[in-house]
């Protein structure tokens, strides 16, 4: 087991020392957003998954312990009750939430459940929430809060008309619980058979588990933060899971062209291709988001502070916590999970060996390339450093050649 581990550990350290290959053969280090816009791959995601894997636990884990302990924060719609609405504008002035609570306290000797006021300006409101009301405590509660503020109209004078309720059963509300539900399994269902037609089954497990991360998350940050969950919300829920579903797409999309055919060549291991897909992607999922989010807050802002209208911003707001959850999901958790899900097939595994003995092959032919030139560069400085025996020493005087002595009888016959 502990051979296994350091074989694992020096294949995840090959396989780092190679992601980058430009920036360590001395070439130019680009600046953050230019590496970022051309998508060359410097930025490291799937050689770091265990790390991502680490925070998308955490986040799960603590989305799912809020939602068992804290619970959620469910509109009328869901549990019932009845809900009154005043203008904030009377003929007294601007009325505040604890006159609104004070007189619904006297009126009928029971507190209401929430008293918030929605919106800006002149379109802004007071909405009471309390538990289901006859008919009979609704109006006397309508004639309370009239006699007291006064509320103005649509015409700018004390109006009783201004001040409006609404009523929804117990049983309706268990009507629109049962529908959502049903609306999110079919949208699953589809989804499910969609992603596995359109890729292979490992791309379709991961797709499909970043949806389930997504809604988590997503109903996690609701329940957390305590925003209150309304029809609309579960329809802004259903929009986000296809915009997660989208951007998913797109990164596997670019996964799939750059791995077509990898395992007939050894140059980079499934994981680097995968990464190159992602930083590929990054600018384009990128401005996907920044597109999706810019009407998602320019709709928050129409709907709090000019129209005052609580559906718009329900619906804004579960559409901003899904775009930038699904945009985290698509790119640090969906494509790491593909990966480690084929890494386990022995295709990807073969291939990867015969990556990593190839990059050992080049790096062992070099180190002996090196060691052979350090060696005959060290032979000759040695063969350089040491004069051979006849040469003269530095600075001596040369010296003439003598000539060689002629035979006695050529010179006597020269004399006669």
């Amino acid at each position: 087991m502990a051979a296994k581990n350091d074989e694992q550990q020096t294949t995840d350290q090959q396989s780092k020392a190679v992601e980058a290959p430009d920036l360590e053969a001395g070439a130019p280090k680009h600046g953050f957003f230019v590496r970022l816009y051309t998508g060359t791959g410097a930025f490291e995601v799937i050689g770091r998954r265990k790390l991502w894997y680490t925070v998308s636990g955490l986040i799960v884990l603590a989305c799912v312990a809020s939602m068992i302990l804290r619970g959620f924060t469910f509109g009328i719609d869901f549990e019932g009750g009845t809900k009154v609405s005043m203008p904030v504008n009377t003929q007294s002035g601007q009325v505040t939430t604890q006159q609104v609570e004070d007189v619904f306290s006297e009126t009928l000797g029971t507190s209401p459940e929430s008293v918030v006021q929605v919106g800006s300006g002149g379109s802004a409101t007071i909405q009471i929430r309390s538990e289901t009301l006859t008919n009979e405590q609704t109006e006397e509660l309508r004639t309370a809060l009239f006699d007291a503020f006064k509320p103005l109209g649509a015409d700018g004078q004390p109006s009783k008309e201004a001040i409006s309720d609404s009523a929804v059963s117990e049983t309706w509300g268990g009507q629109i619980t049962k529908k959502a539900l049903i609306a999110l399994v079919v949208f699953l269902v589809i989804a499910t058979i969609y992603i596995t037609v359109r890729y292979e089954r490992y791309m379709a497990l991961a797709a499909m588990a970043t949806l389930v991360f997504d809604l988590i998350v997503t109903a996690g940050v609701y329940s957390i933060v305590g925003f209150e969950v309304t029809p609309a919300t579960v329809i802004g829920l259903l929009t986000i899971l296809g915009f997660s579903l989208y951007d998913t797409v797109i990164v596997f999309d670019k996964v799939e062209e750059n791995t077509h055919g990898f395992e007939h060549t050894t140059r980079r291991t499934y994981a680097e291709h995968a990464n190159l897909a992602v930083n590929q992607t990054f600018m384009r999922s990128i401005n996907t988001s920044l597109i999706s989010v810019l009407p998602i807050v320019a709709l928050m802002v129409v709907a709090v502070w000019l129209l005052g209208v609580g559906t718009l911003m329900d619906l804004a707001l579960v559409q901003l916590v899904g775009v930038i959850v699904g945009t985290y999901s698509s790119i640090f958790f969906a494509t790491p999970l593909l990966v480690s899900l084929r890494e386990r097939t022995e295709q990807v595994r073969n291939h990867t060996r015969r990556v990593m003995n190839r990059r050992q092959g080049a790096a062992a032919r070099a180190t002996d390339t090196d060691d052979t030139e350090a060696a005959t560069v060290t032979a000759g400085a040695r063969a350089d450093a040491t004069p051979p025996p006849d040469k003269p020493a530095p600075g001596a005087r040369p010296s003439r050649p003598s000539r060689p002595a002629r035979p006695s009888g050529k010179r006597d016959a020269r004399r006669r």
